[in-house]
């Protein structure tokens, strides 16, 4: 039996590491997660823990054209969609 012909374009595929530390907000800012919660956080104050689960606006051009194409998708669908 032959194989159908593809139409349209191809899918590409999403960056999956760019997308979980990305978020896109509803005006279209590109938002991303602060360093320095890996690990040796037993010394650091309440003030400053709570501060690095705030997420920071993307500035640079550069780097917001790189994830926009390491993960094309990333404003239509949600990582983890609730349902």
């Amino acid at each position: 039996m032959p194989r159908k012909a593809p139409k349209g374009k191809y899918k590409l595929k999403t960056h999956r590491a760019t997308a979980k530390r990305f978020k896109v907000t509803g005006s279209g800012k590109l938002m991303r997660t602060k360093i320095g919660k890996g690990h040796l956080r037993r010394n650091t104050s309440k003030r400053v823990k709570a501060q690095l689960s705030e997420m920071q606006e993307v500035k640079g051009r550069s780097i917001v054209k790189r994830v926009k194409r390491l993960a094309p998708y990333l404003r239509r669908y949600k990582l983890n969609p609730s349902s």
